[in-house]
């Protein structure tokens, strides 16, 4: 449910709207009327072509550099995993001057039934099969992939070897925030009193990047109506200026005039930069590299415990509440320096023996940080009998960063194991 800012409705609205229904007793005895009747009165309107217009303008003004179009020739190949996509993104790359983009045939039309993947989803590298097969029979500079609903993205690039990688959420997500900044700097448009908004569990090369440049970055709670909550926020006091939103699970919004995650204008945005680094003569795997150089070497892991049925439910909030009543001195051999818990909205600074208040809505969620900037993140998931854990560390290369990520996870879910 969308509320008139665009948004999906946050904690507060919607449960105003539960509410509501909550006090139906019985939804057979709702009054129904003819839908034809209810659009002659305007209670029901069709969405057409006037919006697709609206949204395609607007969309034209994603880019950083519209004309390099005209000035180099990249070759894209882009699927929209059976969709909605497709039509969106093909007219606006057209009306952009992109020519040279290969659709997935297999997976163009609109299926419900995903026919060719086992999960239609970016996030999983499956999902690019058919895409890397076609890039590697017409050389493709970069592959697109959008899932059904249109609001997650996911990218694959030449890496030096000449293979293609699929990039995870938070490297796309540096990417796109590195590009952004550095060309409005360019050209004099960067608002000193921008702001990147990303959520808790989403990579802290994002603060680096934002914060190296003088911008502020805020965390929000996983979900990306809190991300648009915060936008409308600022849009009402001024505070500050949105610049981009993002979270580590494929969603990016670029601009404001859709308030959700929008794989379109991520599309947009994609293609701009893969451009960019074709006319240095570079692919995005090596700008990746280079953001990486400037920024340092973030790397980030997901592990997950399915624990089904009562005794999995109690089982996941007896390792919260262990977590919550004896926190851990050290992991990993790495001392823990803070812990901010979501459920009681405290942020606890061990060393200094301070307590700060997290300005956040209550969550069962717990993050840890050590002193090398490793972090760790507990969270229950909303619509699955798992717990996640999320991983983020930082080396100075990235062979030294996938070792750190490797040693932390494995004795973080040694030590979650042997709890069970």
């Amino acid at each position: 449910v969308y509320g008139s800012d665009g948004a999906q409705l946050p904690p507060e609205a919607a449960d105003q709207v539960i509410n509501y229904v909550n006090a139906i007793e019985s939804e057979l005895s709702i009054v129904v009327e003819e839908e034809e009747i209810l659009e002659d009165r305007g209670l029901i309107q069709i969405i057409g072509e006037e919006l697709d217009t609206a949204y395609n303008e607007q969309l034209l003004t994603i880019p950083e550099n519209p004309t390099l179009a005209d000035e180099i020739d990249v070759k894209l190949v882009f699927t929209p995993l059976h969709g909605t996509a497709n039509q969106s993104v093909k007219r606006a790359l057209h009306d952009l001057g992109y020519r040279n983009v290969h659709i997935v045939k297999e997976q163009e039309m609109p299926d419900a039934n995903f026919p060719t993947v086992k999960v239609p989803n970016p996030e999983e590298h499956a999902a690019f099969e058919l895409a890397i097969e076609l890039g590697n029979r017409v050389d493709a500079d970069l592959l697109i992939a959008t899932d059904p609903d249109s609001d997650r993205l996911g990218i694959s690039v030449k890496n030096n070897a000449g293979e293609y990688v699929v990039l995870t959420g938070n490297q796309t997500g540096a990417l796109f925030l590195d590009y952004l900044i550095s060309q409005k700097q360019k050209k004099g448009t960067l608002a000193g009193n921008g702001v990147v908004l990303k959520t808790i569990v989403t990579s802290e090369i994002g603060r680096a990047i934002s914060e190296q440049n003088g911008l502020k970055t805020v965390d929000v709670l996983t979900g990306f109506k809190f991300i648009a909550e915060k936008i409308n926020e600022y849009h009402t006091s001024g505070e500050h200026s949105f610049l981009f939103g993002y979270e580590e699970s494929y969603g990016y919004l670029i601009k404001d005039f859709a308030r959700d995650k929008d794989a379109i204008q991520a599309t947009i945005l994609a293609v701009d930069v893969c451009a960019y680094y074709k006319k240095q003569g570079k692919t995005m795997y090596e700008g990746l590299m280079d953001v990486f150089d400037k920024y340092g070497y973030y790397l980030e892991g997901l592990q997950s415990l399915t624990l089904k049925g009562i005794e999995g439910a109690r089982q996941i909030e007896a390792i919260l509440n262990e977590f919550r009543e004896n926190p851990p001195d050290r992991i990993s051999d790495l001392q823990v320096l803070v812990q901010e818990d979501y459920l009681s909205r405290k942020k606890y600074m061990f060393a200094s023996n301070r307590e700060e208040a997290i300005k956040l809505p209550k969550s069962n969620v717990l993050k840890y940080f050590l002193e090398d900037g490793t972090w760790i993140c507990l969270r229950p998931s909303g619509t699955e009998p798992k717990i996640k854990f999320y991983f983020g560390v930082k080396g100075s290369s990235m062979k030294e960063a996938k070792g750190k990520l490797s040693i932390v996870m494995k004795d973080f879910m040694r030590s979650i194991n042997e709890m069970l």
